[in-house]
């Protein structure tokens, strides 16, 4: 079999395994609704809700159904695009989740990029001044950053910035310059993870035999660094970021809502607040789903840069 061929049935079976885990996503959304304590309907409407509404409601929701009917519908529902209707800002399901989903894309990816931009410069000083002042440094900044939440950095960074130094807007979505402290907020606790496994991998890569060979042949230290060993260093790298970017997108329901950033994770916690249940499960859904396809993204990239897996 051909390197292309097994490349291609690699690419394959992965797709095929996210199958199982879009079902479970989905049926685990689909279930939120019921696994709620009480009469979902009945806290939508408050107490003082009339028999009559609750029942109306309760129709129009399809929760009068059996639970299998119910799922069935739920799927019908989701293959065609249609995740019900937002009960408290009367519009549907989907056109708030895809007219907020750019936001928090867009937050995501500038925050993955900081912490990528920060990390791994500062793993590779890291590991080439090993146990050395540098590497000390690195490493307290790196424990720091680990041990400061995204809840208190931010209102820290807004005090500082926007409003004793006034550089920047203190929240809403606008230019980039809105879009700089929500993705330093998100970034910086993921640049500190990805500092300590770039230099993890880094001095792993440092210790091969093949670097000791590209430095007996007189090659620029460094090229023997970025060329050689960094390129191999990346590949745990590129795993760990697939893992992380779930926890980037459960920061950014508290960062949005700090910074006032219109993206799904404040629509989340407004759903939550007004007990928008149809809204939550698609705001849930949406996060899931994009999970599921980062991590199959992050196998086929993994897939591609790493020849022994290719192989």
């Amino acid at each position: 079999m051909s390197q292309s061929r097994r490349a291609l049935r690699a690419l394959l079976l992965r797709l095929l395994y996210t199958v199982p885990v879009v079902w479970l996503v989905v049926s685990v959304v689909f279930l939120l609704i019921h696994l709620v304590p009480g009469d979902p309907i009945q806290q939508m409407l408050g107490d003082g809700a009339r028999p009559a509404d609750i029942a109306a409601l309760r129709h129009a929701y399809g929760l009068d159904l059996p639970l299998h009917t119910q799922y069935l519908h739920y799927w019908r529902g989701v293959l065609h695009g249609d995740l019900g209707q937002s009960l408290r800002m009367k519009d549907t399901v989907m056109h708030l989740v895809l007219s907020r989903y750019p936001y928090t894309a867009e937050l995501t990816i500038a925050a993955l990029l900081i912490a990528l931009a920060l990390s791994i410069p500062a793993g590779i000083a890291s590991a080439t001044h090993r146990d050395r002042w540098q590497d000390r440094t690195l490493s307290v900044v790196s424990l720091f950053g680990l041990s400061f939440p995204g809840f208190a950095l931010g209102p820290i960074l807004i005090l500082l910035v926007s409003i004793k130094l006034g550089w920047l807007p203190v929240s809403g979505a606008g230019d980039l310059s809105h879009l700089v402290l929500p993705a330093l907020t998100m970034g910086s606790a993921l640049a500190a993870i990805l500092t300590r496994m770039v230099r993890t991998a880094m001095l792993e890569e440092l210790g091969q035999d093949y670097i000791r060979t590209a430095r007996a042949k007189g090659l620029p230290e460094r090229t023997v660094v970025y060329k050689h060993a960094l390129r191999n260093a990346l590949i745990p790298v590129i795993t760990l970021v697939g893992l992380q970017f779930g926890a980037l997108l459960a920061g950014a329901i508290v960062t949005e809502k700090i910074f006032s950033w219109p993206g799904i994770g404040r629509l989340t916690v407004d759903a939550i607040s007004n007990r928008d249940y149809a809204l939550l499960q698609g705001c849930i859904l949406a996060v899931g789903v994009t999970y599921v396809l980062v991590n199959l993204a992050t196998d086929v990239l993994y897939l591609l840069v790493n020849p022994r897996i290719r192989g």
